[in-house]
């Protein structure tokens, strides 16, 4: 078959992984990007990527790459293609766009141009034009703009990948499943010894661990991909993929899913059985703070809390905890933690020997690795040769958040360290010494107040001291103190006498009497108007007529015509003219029926 380019999209943290899932799945040409790996293959190839990758969003086909100054150059570009190739004037279509741009700011924008580009070609060619729909669209379209590179893509996976389809529930703030497995990989587990996730959630890193142990590609559970609508879909080359389950193992030790809430053990134990891993995985429910040490040998991976989707009264104690169990119940093991909080770690109390970046959706977090040696440090490092590692030494980078909360620390050091000469101690006692043993004459202490002039002793400005002023005084710029323009009169003349509270000096200076209140006053106009009692009103021009609450012609919630209007009544129910969304269904309660021809499941779900 001939080759064509591919994108894969991922977490920032997972691209290396993603291009090793690759390699093993027998890519050509991998290339790694930020957030991406490019590389090359057929058709079937397409096919495997969207079935097999565990760290994969979604796999992208790429149809052009141009240049573009402006969104009217966009449009031009993209009405240019012959879409006829893709799809008609009767498919529906929905664009997604991604934008690092100065230009083109607004990523939506760009989607719209993109979008009316395609409806333009086809009502100019046809006169009619296709139909965008958000929701399970026949064609799934991607442009991705940086500066002034453009590239336009089919979306072979439709629905994000991470969505696998075992997940009957969730808790609060779930992990995404291709982080959790990307996190599997990335501490080098492949099943050969217990995995324990103490705090599990909805089950999700033990469910792909279980997954990533027997080698079940992920995709078993989801029931369509976009690609499957395409005019060259090749049904018998997917079946074909979909039903080989020749690369599927053995797993020998066993996994264990810990949680403190009974409603999260619920959801884990629905989720594991949806994915018929239930003789891999054990849930149970128990606070980390019972964590005993295992018999066999084994690794926890963990995703506490953060403080940030999820509130915890005692976020800094929860992680102390952690750290006092690690050190007294899981000696000679290796754990990892992921948080994105550096106070969070210093509570641990135990030093890493790997430190990973990674993102949690938007929180920039650290994935760090503790190795629990039993006895001394020392000894540990001469019986196994392996000890606690540098950054440099482990090659990762550091970024972000983190990053800068270290430099901090850093940095008062460095402002310490500057301060000591070659050789010396680095401490307090040492610094005193110097400034102590100085050969420069230390300045004697000078009085509050006190200030020596550069270069010299201290001097009044105009050789004198100036006598300090009485509070509130105030000397006039080169004289003495005078009160502003004199003795103060009133505007124009002599000052007004103050007059007694509430009386009143007419504008033509006649003092008009006060009426008492309530007293006699006449309307405007005329002769004052008799009172009407409460609730009384006059009609304009005429007698006042009774307004009875409620005596109106038209209900509320009536219609002048037809009656009550009932829920649900119209025409067309929502989502009622869609095609039928799955086209396989599973069943997971036998793991012998992962592999049943589609045409029975199709079969099935007609029924």
């Amino acid at each position: 078959m001939e080759e064509f380019e591919l994108i894969a999209k991922t977490f920032q943290g997972l691209e290396e992984v993603l291009a090793k899932e690759l390699t093993q799945l027998g890519a050509n040409n991998i290339q790694i990007g930020r957030r991406m790996v490019s590389f090359t293959g057929d058709l079937k190839m397409m096919y495997k990527a969207n079935f097999c990758l565990r760290t994969a969003i979604r796999i992208l086909k790429p149809i052009k790459h141009f240049k573009a100054k402006n969104a009217d150059e966009v449009y031009d570009a993209v009405k240019e293609i012959q879409w006829e190739d893709y799809m008609n004037n009767k498919s529906t279509f929905a664009v997604d766009s991604v934008v690092y741009s100065e230009e083109f700011r607004h990523s939506k924008f760009v989607a719209y141009k993109v979008k009316d580009a395609i409806a333009d070609y086809f009502r100019d060619k046809t006169g009619e034009r296709p139909s965008v729909r958000i929701n399970n669209p026949d064609l799934a379209l991607n442009i991705h703009i940086a500066e002034e590179t453009c590239t336009l893509s089919l979306d072979s996976s439709g629905e994000s990948l991470h969505r696998r389809g075992y997940r009957q529930g969730t808790v609060e703030a779930p992990l995404n499943e291709v982080l959790a497995a990307g996190m599997i990989m990335l501490t080098g587990w492949d099943g050969e010894c217990d995995l324990i996730d103490p705090m599990c959630g909805s089950g999700t890193i033990p469910i792909e661990a279980a997954l990533i142990a027997r080698n079940i590609y992920p995709g078993v559970f989801r029931k369509e991909y976009a690609f499957e609508n395409w005019k060259d879909f090749d049904k018998n080359l997917f079946d074909e993929i979909y039903n080989d389950d020749t690369q599927e193992r053995e797993f020998t030790h066993h996994i264990y899913g810990y949680d403190n809430s009974p409603k999260a053990i619920s959801i884990a134990s629905d989720n594991v059985k949806s994915a018929s891993v239930g003789n891999e995985v054990t849930i149970k429910q128990q606070p980390f703070q019972q964590f005993e040490q295992p018999e066999e040998k084994s690794i926890i991976i963990m995703n506490p809390p953060y403080g940030e989707r999820i509130s915890t009264p005692d976020l800094l104690g929860l992680y102390k905890v952690i750290g006092e169990r690690l050190k007294h119940a899981f000696l000679g093991n290796d754990a990892w933690v992921i948080s994105c909080r550096l106070e969070c770690f210093d509570e641990i109390g135990l030093k890493p020997s790997a430190k990973i970046p990674l993102f949690n959706g938007a929180l920039e977090c650290e994935f760090r690795k503790y190795q629990i040696f039993d006895g001394k440090y020392k000894d540990y490092v001469e019986q196994t040769g392996e000890g606690v590692k540098s950054d440099e030494e482990t090659g990762v980078a550091r970024k972000g958040g983190l990053k800068r909360e270290r430099k901090h620390r850093e940095d008062g050091e460095r402002v310490f360290s500057s301060l000591m000469e070659n050789g010396e101690r680095r401490d307090k006692s040492s610094y005193r010494e110097r400034r102590e043993s100085s050969e420069d004459e230390r300045r004697p202490r000078r009085s509050y107040g006190e200030r020596r002039e550069f270069g010299g002793e201290r001097k009044e400005y105009d050789g004198e001291r100036r006598e300090r002023k009485p509070f509130g005084g105030r000397r006039e710029f080169g004289g003495e103190r005078k009160s502003f323009g004199g003795e103060r009169k009133s505007f124009g003349g002599e000052r007004r006498e103050r007059r007694p509270y509430g009386e009143r000096k007419d504008f033509d200076g006649e003092k008009r009497e006060r009426r008492e209140f309530g007293g006699d006053r006449k309307p405007f106009g005329g002769e004052r108007r008799e009172r009407k009692p409460f609730g009384e009103k006059r009609e304009f021009g005429g007698e006042r007529k009774e307004r009875r609450f409620g005596d109106r012609s038209e209900r509320f919630g009536e219609r002048r015509e037809g009656g009550f209007r009932k829920s649900g009544d119209r025409d067309r129910k929502f989502g009622g003219d869609r095609e039928k969304r799955f086209s396989r269904e599973r069943k997971f309660d036998d793991k012998k029926d992962f592999r049943r021809k589609r045409e029975d499941r199709k079969g099935h779900e007609e029924d």
